[in-house]
Formats: C-alpha cells, structure tokens, sequence
C-alpha cells in the first residue's frame, strides 16, 4: 500500500515541477522524464503490494510486460509527431507559407481579426496549433507596428489555433493521441466537432468586432542584404507547400484505405518530400542546399517537447497499470454524474494544466469499449458514451483542445504566442480569457445541443 501511494505523490509532484517550470527554471521535459522513470520503478519494486493477484516473480514481469505494450503506444503518438514537425519545417525552410501571408492586403482592424482567425483555424487544421501560432505571430509582426495592438490579434490566434485543432485528427497532440488510440476516427471527428469548433471561434470574433474600429499602422521594414537573397525560387516553394500541406492532409486517407497505423502515413508523406527535395536541390551547393534538406531542418526540430510528451505518457501509463486511474474516473462518475459534466472540468481544468497528460489520463481511466460489450451489457447508456466516436471522446477532444484557451499559460499555443510576443499573463487574462471562456462554453454547448437533439 506504500509504495502505491508513493506513486500517487511523486506523480503529483512531477506535475507541480511541470506546471511550474518557469519559477523553477527547470525544463518541463526533464521533470517528466524523471516521474516517469520513478513511477515505474517504484510499480516495480512494490509490484508484490499494488498487483497482489500477481505476488512474486509474476508481478515484476507483468510490469515490463505492460511497460513495453505502453511504450509501443507512446511510441506511435511520437514518430506521428516527429514527421509532422519535420515536414513542417521543411515547408517553413523554403518559405512555403508566404503562399498565404503575402495575400493579406487589407488595413482594417476588424477586416484583419476576422482574416486572421479563419486563416488560423483552417491553417491549425491542417497543421498543428503550434506550428500555426507559431506562423501566425511572425506574420503578425511583418503586419501591425504597435504591440498592444498585436496582442488582441495574438489572443485570437490563440483561441483559434486551438478551435481548428480541435475538429482535425492532426490539429492538436491531444486529437492526435485519440485518433491514434482508436477512440476517434478522422471522419467522425471533423463532422462532429467541426461546427462547434466553429462557434468557438465565431463568439469572440463577433464580441471583439464590436469594439474593434478603424485601421492599424503598418511596420516600415527595410529588408537586409541576407533577407533580399530568396533561398528557393517560387516553383520549389509552391511544389514543397502543396507537396507537404498534401502530405499532412493524406494521412487519414491513408489510415482508412491500409488500415496502418497514421504514423505510416506520416513517413510515407516525409519519404516522397525528401526525395522531391535532394532532387530540386541537388545542383545548389552544399551551403544552400543543406538548409533546405530534411538534414538541415531535422536539427529544428522541438525534440523536447518530443522528449515531454515520451515522459508524460509513461507515466501515465504507470498510474494507470496500478490501478490509480480507475479509482480516479470512478470518484468523477459519481461526483459529477455525467459525461458533459466531466468533459467541461477537464478542459476547464487544461488551461491550469497541459492538457496532453489529462487527455492520456482520461484514455486510461475510461477504457474503449467495444459494440460486443456494449451488447452484452445490455446497451447500457453510459457505456455507450465510450464506443468509438462516442459523446466522451468527441466532447473530450472538443474540451481538451480549446478550454486552454482560457489561459495564455494554458496550451503550446498560448505558451508560444507568450513567448514570442511577450505578452502578459495579467493582460491576457483580462482581456482575451473570457472572450475565450465564452466561446469554450458556447462551442460546448453547441456540441451538446447537437449530441441531444440527434
């Protein structure tokens, strides 16, 4: 009994270290990494005490038996990952985005909110919130000169990063990680989270027009002589932009036709894009060329966060062989009584804390259950709220993905946006978190409405 509780607190205190990664000073990767290897040799070690049934040399095997079999899960969601960062880069090396942001003329604050969010939440959706944010910012700072100004701006792209990855299986890590688990699929969630994704983002657009008048001021940026040398002509931006965006989208096309795991589809997308690439480049020189090629940008890539996520979900895992979760989703079941009720305070609760460990919790805590158990359980109604495509998961990846919002601290999105822009977390909070508070809570509700009415 010791050494479970022992499990509980140091996996509590991982957490806090997490949460408070920057009065610490201490990398979020690290903090997770260590729990997860703690947590398992604590499960280990105390294997005869928290799997009694298993006392003896069984219990210990049953534990490496159980870490490889989450090792093999973990280890999908994070090849998914490394693809999708690396064509990402490889798209953002040839300066394959300017397809879009060169098209924005306008410079009517309302004109340019409006524009921003729905580039953003389609843009989102097809890549990630992260890398859109992280596009979105730099495009926002070649557009608005003054910097509270671009704040308001940033603040959308924030909500709206989040809503459009919310309805997409390749939009956010915590949609990704359930389409991965089998508890989504591509088709279900885009038809069911797309409209109240949509109304997500809609209510503060329409809120934040209602104040927003005139036009902004324009930066004057006198471009370098390295900027004025374009590394790649428009063809090879245009063919790696379509190529890479094709890449991406193909992915749950792929899934569907093969039935292979999405990590497949991802490595074939990267395969055929370092290939056209060596081929366009391969007459350049080794100074040009070598940024432009999957090498040069494989060193981009956010391998912390990889390193995060790979730390996290193990020890998630460890909480969940010992049986914590299940105690866990059992006190929610019968504190809040229903699976809405659960969905909203998880990602209410997401915009304190990263959303990808309460997401793999829940996936944990609430096995998928199977039309064959659903049948011999007699259709029970809230088993049925765990099949694939059921209200559970559908309103998790919506609550997951945007209730962050909430909070500038509260997904990679707003952490990055932050970062980039130095904007305050005061600031924020009273100015973009109930805006983003009130489209959390309509787009859920809209949601609900739908599941109710169907």
């Amino acid at each position: 009994m010791f050494a479970y509780v022992l499990m509980a607190l140091i996996f509590v205190f991982g957490y806090l270290c997490i949460a408070l990664e920057h009065p610490l000073k201490i990398d979020k990767a690290a903090s997770a990494i260590l729990t997860a290897v703690v947590c398992w040799t604590v499960l280990v070690l105390g294997a005869d005490s928290i799997l009694p049934l298993l006392a003896g040399e069984g219990a210990s095997h049953e534990v490496t038996t159980e870490l490889r079999h989450h090792l093999g899960e973990v280890s999908e969601i994070l090849f998914f990952l490394m693809g999708a960062m690396t064509i990402v880069e490889l798209i953002d090396a040839h300066e394959g985005f300017k397809v879009i942001t060169d098209r924005i003329r306008t410079s009517k604050r309302v004109h340019l909110l409006w524009m921003i969010g729905f580039i953003t939440f389609f843009l989102s959706a097809a890549l990630d919130n992260l890398t859109t944010t992280i596009v979105m910012v730099s495009l926002l700072r070649k557009l608005v000169k003054e910097q509270h100004e671009r704040w308001f701006y940033a603040g959308i792209v924030v909500i709206a990063a989040n809503a459009g990855g919310a309805w997409s299986p390749i939009g956010d890590v915590t949609t990704t990680m359930l389409w991965i688990g089998n508890q989504i699929t591509a088709s279900g969630i885009v038809a069911q989270l797309f409209i109240p994704s949509l109304v997500c983002l809609l209510v503060p657009l329409l809120l934040l027009s209602l104040t927003l008048k005139g036009e902004f001021e324009r930066p004057v940026v006198k471009p370098t002589k390295e900027e004025r040398r374009d590394p790649t002509t428009p063809f090879e931006r245009n063919l790696v932009f379509i190529l890479g965006i094709g890449a991406l989208v193909f992915v749950p096309v792929f899934k569907t036709v093969t039935h292979l795991p999405p990590y497949m589809g991802i490595l074939l997308g990267l395969g055929v894009l370092w290939v056209v690439t060596e081929v366009l480049h391969r007459g350049k020189n080794d100074e040009d060329k070598h940024p432009l090629s999957v090498v040069g940008v494989l060193r981009k890539i956010d391998t912390t966060s990889v390193l995060f996520f790979l730390g996290i979900l193990l020890a998630v895992s460890s909480l969940a062989t010992a049986g914590h979760l299940t105690q866990v989703a059992s006190a929610l079941k019968e504190s809040l009584g229903n699976v809405y009720a659960i969905n909203i305070a998880i990602g209410l609760l997401s915009s304190v804390v990263d959303n990808v460990p309460l997401v793999a919790g829940a996936m944990k805590m609430y096995p998928l259950v199977s039309p064959d158990t659903l049948a011999a359980a007699g259709g029970d109604g809230w088993l049925g709220n765990f099949v694939v495509n059921g209200t559970f998961w559908e309103l998790l990846a919506y609550c997951a993905g945007t209730g962050g919002s909430c909070l500038i601290i509260g997904s990679a999105a707003g952490v990055a946006a932050m970062g980039m822009e130095k904007i305050n977390f005061i600031w924020y909070l009273k100015k973009i978190s109930l805006l983003a508070l009130l489209g959390y809570l309509a787009g859920a509700a809209t949601y609900i409405g739908i599941a109710t009415l169907a």
